[in-house]
């Protein structure tokens, strides 16, 4: 009995589980579908949603039909075409050529001149090396002085085969400041062809054939003209005007040379002389300092080289007085 029990409950509970799942079927397919207004009206907030009753609470089996998406969608009529984009605006048309202006006759305003036509190089920058003011010639066998620029500045023409300076060679150099011609065949300058350089400053003539020295402007500062065949000073040195106005004069070296006296008299500014191996034999008492005026002394020329002359110093002593040293030389 107690075992016929046991199997009619067991009959029971099975009835009932096969039984919820179709009544609950035969529930949600005779529930109408839920209205849209209910679900707004539905506090949430106060009740408890759990996964057992989420499809109660929610029932989103109707959401597509709460939602038309239809009426999102952009409305497009058959047969009705799309709207026709702007024009871009017109691009200019490349295959034409533009026109050229046409020149317009001249007005009473004033005449219309042609442009300047750039002028060509200078010669001398054809031969040499022209660097902003600065003509480097050197070893160019030139026979000639070239035609330089207006703004030349210094002028270097060493190891050619020049052979005489002529007066119109640097005529309108204005701003011409060092000349340098060493190692070249001058044997001869024009009188003009350096004296009226006003900015000249530094003339280098060595290892030349010049048997007289050129005639020099009043802003010369150092003359150069070693190694040559210089016998004379020139008729220009040895004025005696012409000495006075070359108070710049500073460095004189002409060492190396046939001369047979000291070129006199000698500018109050000149600070070294160079006369070694030459043949001076003699000089004068007033040479270096002026015999009347014992008071005299020559601070500046502190360097005199006649060493290498047959010249004997020490029958001259009272024409050192006024110099700060002795002359470099022979004094027996």
């Amino acid at each position: 009995m107690r075992t016929l029990a046991w199997l009619g409950i067991a009959s029971l509970c099975l009835g009932t589980a096969w039984a919820v799942p179709a009544k609950e079927e035969r529930r949600k397919a005779e529930k109408p579908k839920a209205d849209f207004a209910l679900y707004e009206n539905l506090d949430l907030d106060n009740y408890d949603l759990t996964l057992d009753n989420y499809g109660e609470i929610l029932d989103l089996s109707n959401y597509e039909e709460l939602y038309e998406y239809n009426d999102f969608a952009p409305k497009i009529e058959v047969g009705t075409l799309a709207p026709r984009p702007k024009d871009p605006a017109p691009l200019p048309d490349l295959g034409t050529a533009a026109e050229t202006p046409k020149p317009q006759p001249p007005t009473a305003a004033g005449p219309i001149h042609p442009a300047p036509i750039p002028a060509q190089g200078p010669p001398s920058c054809l031969l040499c090396l022209c660097i902003g003011t600065s003509v480097y010639c050197d070893d160019a066998d030139l026979e000639h002085i070239p035609l330089l620029p207006p703004e030349t500045t210094y002028l270097y023409a060493r190891f050619n085969r020049i052979g005489a300076i002529q007066a119109g060679d640097f005529m309108g150099l204005k701003k011409l400041k060092r000349i340098d011609l060493t190692s070249n065949f001058i044997s001869r300058a024009d009188a003009d062809a350096f004296r009226l350089l006003p900015s000249l400053q530094e003339l280098i003539l060595p290892e030349n054939r010049l048997t007289a020295l050129p005639e020099l402007p009043r802003s010369i500062v150092r003359l150069d003209a070693r190694l040559g065949m210089v016998q004379r000073a020139g008729v220009g040195f040895i004025s005696p005007l012409f000495p006075q106005d070359l108070k710049q004069l500073q460095f004189l070296h002409l060492s190396d040379n046939q001369l047979d006296y000291i070129p006199a008299p000698l500018p109050q500014s000149l600070r070294s002389l160079h006369l070694q191996n030459n043949n001076i034999q003699t000089m004068q008492e007033d040479t270096f300092c002026d015999s009347h005026d014992h008071s005299q002394v020559r601070r500046a020329l502190e360097d005199i080289r006649l060493d290498g002359n047959p010249i004997n110093l020490s029958l001259f002593p009272n024409a050192y007085f006024c110099l700060p040293r002795l002359p470099t030389g022979r004094f027996f």
